[in-house]
């Protein structure tokens, strides 16, 4: 698999990719920025949203827009207004802000925090329901980030970058309750993850340049080297979900560039945060 840049500008802290189906684009986010973009693969065309606030993750929202883990916590923009609709981090040390997050396939938003001088243990895990009630579900993070599911949604993979390791819970996709942590597999400084089809994890490495394929019992299956140091996040994309599509970010000399690759695998549909008020 050879990695091609696409011809984006560079990001700061590039992180969140997720494919729209419903457009058939490409979203993700320069975090420090505060901005969302969305590609168009067909003819590369972007379009670029100023959300006003560091944000760590967009997804698209049933029934129309975007849902977004914001500084401030879970919001929505539609037409370009932005309204915070669980305020999360006002319960949490000056200074926190949201990071990485996902949906499952019940509509269910799950995101975390982490501090911005990444003071240990100062981060939670949260869940917004669709009636958008949120949950605490892990506290003692340090930086919440990637979140997958295995594709029968029976297992939640879930990482805390600093802890070296990507970690697995028991799902209730009933009630999106977790359980019975583990550790999946030990890496060194694990970012954002996506799963495919044949539950394969795929894991971006922060200061590893690479991203890597593990087996559904966590055994490592194959790397893909990144030219870039700082690798954030990776998801599956177009219209077959073949494509690989990786974030960077910046670290003074290389990174900040959103690349991709055709592969032999699929991944899973990105699920929509299905907001159930007006």
């Amino acid at each position: 698999m050879r990695l091609e840049a696409v011809p984006v500008p560079r990001a700061r802290l590039g992180e969140g990719p997720r494919w729209d189906a419903s457009t058939g684009t490409l979203l993700w986010v320069d975090i420090p920025a505060g901005l969302v973009h969305r590609l168009d693969p067909a003819g590369d065309e972007q379009e670029t949203i100023d959300v006003g606030q560091p944000v760590g993750v967009a997804v698209p929202r049933v029934p129309g827009g975007l849902a977004l883990a914001v500084r401030d916590g879970f919001a929505v923009l539609d037409g370009g207004e932005l309204e915070v609709v669980a305020a999360v981090t006002a319960g949490e040390r000056p200074g926190n802000r949201m990071n990485d997050g996902a949906c499952d396939r019940a509509g269910r938003f799950f995101a975390g925090t982490k501090a911005e001088d990444d003071t240990p243990g100062a981060g939670n895990l949260y869940r917004m329901d669709p009636d958008r009630q949120w949950e605490r579900l892990l506290d003692g993070v340090t930086i919440s980030n990637g979140i997958g599911w295995s594709p029968d949604e029976r297992l939640l993979y879930y990482v805390d970058t600093p802890a070296g390791r990507v970690d697995v819970f028991d799902y209730d996709p009933a009630t999106g309750g977790v359980a019975d942590r583990r550790t999946f597999a030990e890496l060194p400084q694990p970012d954002g993850l996506t799963v495919d089809a044949a539950g394969h994890v795929w894991v971006a490495l922060w200061g590893g340049g690479a991203v890597v394929r593990l087996r559904p019992d966590g055994g490592h299956d194959l790397t893909v080297e990144v030219p870039a140091t700082d690798v954030t996040s990776c998801a599956f994309g177009g219209p077959d979900l073949d494509v690989l599509f990786v974030t960077t970010a910046w670290d003074g000399r290389t990174g900040g560039e959103l690349w991709r690759c055709r592969t032999a695998f699929t991944g899973l549909p990105a699920n929509p945060y299905r907001d159930l008020s007006p």
